[in-house]
């Protein structure tokens, strides 16, 4: 029997909102998440503004949020925070058609420039496969990104990896901003902020 590959994002495509900003919240503590609001101000409003793009905005925020906190006990604040958290962003309609997905018996990758530390004790819980942005770690201690983002080409590389597509009657491909287009690119069926497109 043959199956189709579903290829989901998930900050803004199964969520109703971007969960990498409600994790620094929920994660770091107060003073130094004041500091940092501080110290990345302007980075931020440049991210705004469209004069800085999210791979350096995101690594500035990591460095200045995460760099040096305890790995351990960051992990587990990530499953609690796909535990106690995550649930109440997801978006229904979407929730439904990776769902679909399931019932037909497609295999369903979620594809995100997220953490691993809370999208991969989510993806477990949901008994799906998982390529996403890594933190790496050095003596116990977060230090940064391991590699680059999964977001933009790196998603199809990231797809690549763990699979060949030509194993598939078709590809559906699920996203909501530019940093989704080439995996978009990739699918037969395109769906984009919830609505299908050629």
């Amino acid at each position: 029997m043959t199956v189709d590959l579903a290829l989901f994002d998930f900050d803004g495509t199964l969520t109703t909102r971007e969960t990498f900003p409600d994790f620094m919240r929920y994660a770091v503590p107060r003073p130094r998440l004041l500091a940092g609001a501080v110290l990345l101000a302007p980075i931020v409003f440049g991210y705004r503004r469209g004069w800085v793009a999210g791979n350096p905005t995101r690594a500035s925020i990591v460095q200045v949020g995460l760099r040096g906190m305890d790995a351990a006990r960051l992990r587990a604040q990530g499953e609690a925070f796909a535990r106690d958290v995550l649930p109440a962003a997801l978006r229904p309609d979407a929730m439904a058609r990776l769902q679909w997905h399931r019932e037909r018996g497609d295999r369903i990758v979620v594809v995100s420039g997220g953490l691993d530390v809370y999208l991969a004790p989510w993806c477990a819980a949901q008994g799906l496969e998982l390529a996403c942005s890594v933190l790496a770690e050095r003596g116990g201690r977060i230090s940064g990104y391991a590699g680059p983002q999964c977001v933009g080409d790196e998603k199809v590389r990231r797809v690549l990896a763990l699979c060949d597509p030509q194993a598939y009657a078709a590809i559906h491909a699920y996203g909501d901003t530019h940093e989704d287009g080439a995996m978009l690119a990739m699918a037969h069926h395109r769906t984009y902020r919830g609505r299908a497109v050629t």
